[in-house]
């Protein structure tokens, strides 16, 4: 997981991943719940299996935040177990805070915990260009930045889902559903992902374009801190 080595130089084609990441989720609001998903969840106490299953891989699949975050965290993964380990730290994190959140109705400013989300985009990218041990002289664990950060993500959506569910009938079963659901999205996009990433590194461009594709990613999480940070300023100035 560490950078490749220098004169590394830019090429389009790797910005367009970026963009083709975030455009990937539409109009889609990180942690967002669609309007007709709102209106779903209000309007159906009970237990809901399927779907809620389909909810969840739904956020997962346009959750362009995960998107980046995970596409960072593979950057440099080759081998399938690596995958496999980094990617359950994360499943770990995000579940246990997504169900912990909401069945114990745990509550934080969605702004502050998306724009930390959104800072774990930012510092996957700076750990891929190996920032920290060259301006900061350590370097992080990087299982547990990903099992910490898969915190994160997981309380991100709790606190929607928090002033959605408007029964506790069935909570439990839904939102085991709903887990299972971002849990089989995450496979379905990081299959993908995988694929072209795998392609992507049988070519020559990219061991040059290893430091624009981090570095556009951080300006990625920046400009998701940035508007949760502006989003947490409008509400409290309202």
């Amino acid at each position: 997981m560490r950078l490749m080595p220098p004169r590394l130089r830019s090429l389009p084609a790797t910005a367009l991943m970026t963009v083709a990441l975030l455009a990937f989720a539409g109009d889609a609001l990180a942690h967002g719940v669609a309007e007709g998903d709102k209106a779903f969840i209000m309007a159906n106490p009970g237990v809901n299996i399927i779907p809620y299953m389909y909810l969840g891989a739904k956020h997962m699949v346009t959750g362009y935040d995960h998107l980046l975050f995970l596409f960072g965290v593979i950057f440099f993964l080759y081998r399938l177990k690596d995958v496999w380990t980094y990617v359950t730290l994360f499943a770990i994190g995000h579940s246990t805070t997504l169900l912990a959140g909401v069945m114990f109705n745990l509550h934080a400013n969605p702004f502050i915990i998306d724009a930390i989300i959104g800072l774990s985009v930012v510092y996957k990218a700076l750990d891929n260009l190996g920032a920290f041990p060259t301006l900061f002289g350590f370097q992080p664990n990087q299982k547990a930045a990903v099992l910490i950060f898969g915190f994160f993500h997981g309380f991100g959506l709790a606190t929607k889902l928090q002033d959605l569910v408007s029964s506790r009938d069935g909570l439990l079963t839904n939102l085991i559903s709903f887990n299972i659901g971002v849990e089989t999205g995450q496979v379905i996009a990081l299959s993908i992902i995988l694929i072209l990433m795998t392609l992507w590194r049988t070519t020559p461009s990219f061991n040059r374009s290893v430091v624009v594709a981090n570095a556009a990613l951080m300006c990625a999480g920046f400009v998701l801190t940035g508007y949760q940070i502006a989003g947490y300023f409008a509400e409290t100035a309202s």
